[in-house]
């Protein structure tokens, strides 16, 4: 008789007094009631959660640093959580110009601790999001256009697969798979619990900037934006951000790898649009750019939100425009945000077919979001995104994968475009039995032994049933209340 797999690492279920605070997220509508939580310590650790859940019959959820921006994905009712988050060494060779970095580490922590040490490694603006699920769903930057998307630096990889084995793949191991999971998405083809990434020399100085301007403003301030954040100079990554009208924030910021003199030649256009109500221009050390960029956060927040994204090919014309503007008039939440983030440069140089991260063509991107902290405001606050996403419609492509929109339909092709039905094939080779099952993840390219559909036509027929887990089945002890 086969010997069951013991759950080893940190265990939380249900009646520990720890489960309330394992099953927060930093997006509080995300949260839910999974039946145990594996804090791994180590690579073997997820490799016996997932043995363990197969045996069991346990839906598997993954996460890194709980920054899942919609329900089911890092976390599901009745399920397994796998968490990396204790999982934080990094090694760093610079000589060799490269980076191996475990999957729980921040991506503040992880950007600050390079820098000390004169290194340049992408970052976002969020310090608190995990390395391991930002950087295999692309991860956009504000260094993309002259490093790229941070999957664009993944090196190397280890992933633990669908049967509980741990991989190892490059450009020459497992190519395919090193394929997929530079752009694939997080959790489609196993659990990563190290990258090695390029890195780079971080400059001597580098040049940040901050316009604010009224609200009133915004949309010449965004025409003014789009029509040249796109070709600036490609050491300068850029933002802008507007925020609800009841907040009335409406601001623009960037940092140059570059001197301050030529930052300031280059931002004049944005200097000469509207009445700024406070510019700032400063030439700074990198790490102090990224305390600008990324500032320590709450690990969680205390708002619900709802998103939806897009890249952008074209400019937007007036009427889209105007959808934003309406968009920031409805939306009471004091957090709703529309955010701008200028692409080109090596982002654009990479052909889309060489990774999974198919969006090449852009000019920028787009992400639109509503928050909300009474229930009564839940169903008018998604509604709201949604109804933005058709009003754009029009002069949008595709959407970001790691800005899941559950109300997007055709997901497969609006997160991978052309792509997806090379993932699809990958997916089949190495979970064939779609054990990495969730809410808009990709499905096997193949007809589904469980539920005998043709899944290629409609992705959602291929669900892998799971019978109900019995209390006898698991360690430890069970909520009675669990939902």
């Amino acid at each position: 008789m086969q010997r069951k797999t013991k759950l080893t690492g940190t265990l939380i279920y249900p009646n520990d007094p720890e489960y309330w605070q394992a099953r927060r997220n930093w997006n509080p509508f995300t949260n839910a009631f999974p039946i145990v939580f594996v804090f791994a310590q180590k690579t073997n650790d997820v490799a016996n959660a997932v043995k363990w859940a197969r045996e069991n019959n346990v839906p598997i959820r993954m996460r890194s640093g709980r920054h899942a921006l919609a329900k089911d994905f890092s976390q599901t009712n009745g399920g397994i959580v796998i968490d990396t988050s204790q999982m934080t060494m990094v090694k760093l060779d610079k000589k060799r110009g490269i980076a191996t970095v475990q999957a729980g580490i921040r991506v503040g922590v992880l950007v600050r601790k390079l820098a000390k040490e004169g290194i340049l490694a992408p970052f976002g603006d969020s310090s608190t999001v995990g390395i391991g699920g930002i950087s295999t769903g692309g991860g956009i930057t504000a260094i993309q256009r002259t490093a790229g998307v941070i999957s664009d630096n993944i090196l190397a990889a280890t992933i633990v697969d669908a049967n509980g084995e741990i991989l190892h793949v490059s450009k020459n191991k497992k190519p395919d798979l090193y394929w997929a999971i530079r752009g694939g998405g997080g959790g489609n083809f196993g659990i990563i619990t190290s990258y090695t990434f390029k890195v780079r020399p971080a400059p001597p100085r580098v040049g940040i900037f901050q316009i604010i301007w009224p609200w009133e403003q915004l949309d010449e301030v965004i025409d003014t934006w789009q029509r040249w954040a796109p070709f600036v100079d490609e050491h300068l990554g850029t933002i802008l951000e507007a925020f609800a009208k009841t907040n009335g924030l409406l601001r623009s910021q960037g940092i140059f790898l570059g001197p301050k003199a030529k930052l300031n030649k280059l931002i004049k256009p944005l200097l000469d649009v509207g009445t700024p109500l406070k510019v700032l221009v400063k030439e700074v050390t990198l790490l102090e750019a990224i305390d600008f960029w990324a500032p320590n956060e709450p690990i969680f927040d205390d708002q619900n939100t709802a998103w939806s994204s897009a890249w952008m090919e074209q400019f937007l014309p007036a009427k889209g425009i105007s959808a934003i503007h309406s968009f920031l008039e409805k939306s009471k939440g004091s957090e709703t945000n529309v955010f701008f983030l200028n692409s080109g440069g090596a982002m654009n140089q990479v052909p889309p077919k060489e990774t999974a991260f198919f969006w090449r063509n852009t000019k920028y991107y787009l992400e639109w979001d509503a928050s909300w902290t009474k229930d009564s405001e839940t169903r008018k606050s998604i509604r709201l995104v949604g109804q933005t996403r058709t009003k754009l419609q029009p002069y949008i492509t595709g959407s970001y994968v790691n800005v899941p929109d559950l109300n997007i339909k055709n997901y497969g092709q609006e997160y991978y475009g052309d792509n997806f039905a090379r993932l699809r094939k990958v997916k089949a080779k190495y979970d064939p039995e779609n054990v990495f099952h969730f809410v808009q993840s990709i499905p096997p390219a193949h007809i589904c032994d469980h539920c005998h559909n043709n899944c290629q036509p409609e992705p959602s027929h291929c669900h892998m049933p799971s019978r109900k887990v019995k209390r006898k089945d698991l360690p430890g002890k069970m909520s009675s209340n669990r939902r």
